[in-house]
């Protein structure tokens, strides 16, 4: 049973805003009764425009743990901490240093900082599943090319790039090396099946909440063009077996790895909720509260049942720029029936927004997210929203 939550504060580690935080865990932080406190190193993305908070935003260099316990400490604004929680792929380990500080529920720190730093990761999963991987500028010369380059704590598909020689390598770490400077690696290349497997867990138990089957774009990049809701893999099991290897088992873990041969192998490891608006799918795919599930979890509450819901087809498809230029057209946001197909849509960028063509997730405009009796039904009333709306670059 649910013990009833008291007045107390919600402490939410932040870098760039974000929809999951604004219009997922903001509110559900509301309906738990607990006083949101924004601790963020970017404050004026969160006190205007349309990610705007109403309560307390603290300036705070959010990537020291430090500095997040110090600010906790003396914030005036904000009551005796119930939890500390970050949404932010690269903010898990110091948010977690800074909720064991305070003696609350958290992640290992450990683990999140196996999850983010790619080349951690493939040492600690090196007895169970050894994935050739190395400094992309001390790549040795038998190395089993193709190869993914990709900076080693790097998120949306940025800089990553399916390498065929050394020389190629070379020309591509150059181009990366000339705008930004942070470590890159070239890990061997994985064929296969794309899933995602995503779970929640509170430290004893794990339970998976489901899993889409990914379709990226063809090589040389790797942007996600589409989600498509699926049952597990009968290979998930061993995708769990190196989550526990990792140490990963607490809150929210948005898990990508190919299946090929009956072999399951992890791409990457995002241990927060899944994004791109996906959050909000899940969410409403299986019919539960999961912004507050997720943060009852981190006030050290059981993790709840998951009740698989009654056949059901769902796809997010994002809308990617073809080119470069200022978005001078696009829908808003907007939630419509097509008979039994529940369609909604949230855009990613602004009308007079700039784009340029990265060939990354960040080219989306926007993601369309459709639930419905089943495939046939879903792919229709996709094409049909497509049809009827534009998104004009020029």
């Amino acid at each position: 049973m649910e013990r009833p939550i008291v007045a107390a504060s919600l402490y939410l580690v932040a870098g760039k805003a974000t929809d999951s935080v604004t219009y997922g865990f903001v509110p559900a932080a509301a309906r738990l009764g607990l006083d949101a406190v924004l601790l963020t190193d970017r404050p004026a993305a969160h006190r205007s425009g349309p990610h705007a908070f109403g309560g307390p935003v603290v300036e705070c260099d959010v990537s020291d743990f430090r500095d997040i316990v110090h600010r906790i400490g003396g914030a005036r604004a904000g009551g005796v901490p119930a939890a500390v929680f970050s949404n932010s792929d690269f903010l898990q380990a110091p948010a977690a240093l800074a909720a064991a500080y305070f003696g609350l529920p958290a992640k290992d720190w450990r683990a999140a900082t196996r999850a983010k730093n790619k080349a951690l990761m493939r040492r600690h999963l090196a007895d169970i599943d050894p994935v050739f991987s190395a400094d992309a500028r001390a790549v040795p010369p038998d190395a089993p090319y193709p190869l993914v380059l990709k900076p080693r704590e790097g998120v949306a598909s940025e800089d990553v790039f399916l390498v065929e020689d050394a020389a190629e390598l070379a020309a591509r770490v150059g181009e990366i090396a000339a705008r930004r400077d942070d470590p890159l690696v070239a890990e061997e290349y994985l064929p296969g099946d794309l899933y995602t497997l995503e779970t929640l867990g509170d430290g004893r138990e794990l339970r998976v909440l489901g899993s889409f089957r990914t379709t990226v774009s063809p090589p040389p990049f790797f942007v996600e063009e589409r989600l498509e809701w699926t049952a597990p893999p009968p290979e998930t099991p061993q995708v769990l077996r190196q989550l526990e290897t990792l140490g990963v088992g607490f809150g929210a873990c948005h898990t990508e790895f190919v299946v090929h041969e009956g072999r399951a192998r992890i791409i990457e490891v995002n241990y927060r909720l899944i994004g791109d608006h996906c959050d909000f799918l899940l969410a409403d795919l299986l019919g539960i509260p999961l912004f507050e599930q997720i943060l009852r979890v981190h006030l050290g509450e059981p993790v709840p049942s998951v009740h698989v819901p009654r056949p059901r087809h769902a796809v997010a498809e994002p809308v990617i720029a073809d080119r470069s230029g200022t978005l001078t057209g696009a829908p808003g946001p907007m939630r419509v029936d097509d008979g039994a197909v529940r369609l909604s849509y949230r855009p990613q960028r602004a009308v007079g927004e700039p784009v340029a063509v990265t060939r990354t997730n960040r080219d989306y405009l926007g993601t369309v997210r459709a639930i419905g009796p089943g495939p046939d039904e879903v792919e229709a009333a996709l094409a049909r929203f497509r049809a009827e709306h534009s998104w004009t670059i020029t």
